[in-house]
């Protein structure tokens, strides 16, 4: 996609979403489960997350759901930062150039209608 939408948990010391996911799991060693409940005690963003993941009843189906909601929200970023980048008198643009077509357009019919009908 676009460099403006990179994983948000790499530049940080959270743990990776597939550790979260190993850890709702029980897929943990006892050492990385500890590490991640000590994470957790400090950080909010992680702790919501976890609830979240936790009160999902299928956990084998929390990869595809975490995959195609991360795809959803790459593609609304990725359409809101094109929409973002047009010019911001983008309308005023685009109905001048309409107006100059239709004046050409209408030039043209009368040209040929008084050339071919003289008085």
């Amino acid at each position: 996609m676009n460099e403006h939408f990179k994983d948000i948990f790499v530049t940080t010391g959270c743990p990776s979403q597939q550790q979260l996911l190993d850890y709702v799991q029980g897929r943990l060693t006892p050492e990385e489960q500890h590490e991640v409940e000590m994470h957790l005690a400090d950080c909010e963003l992680c702790s919501e997350a976890l609830e979240g993941l936790s009160a999902i009843q299928d956990k084998e189906k929390i990869p595809a759901m975490v995959r195609e909601m991360k795809w959803d929200l790459l593609k609304k970023l990725h359409k809101k930062y094109r929409k973002s980048r047009r010019p911001d008198n983008y309308n005023i643009y685009l109905t001048v150039i309409v107006l100059v077509i239709i004046c050409i357009v209408l030039a043209l019919f009368w040209g040929y209608h008084f050339y071919t009908h003289p008085k």
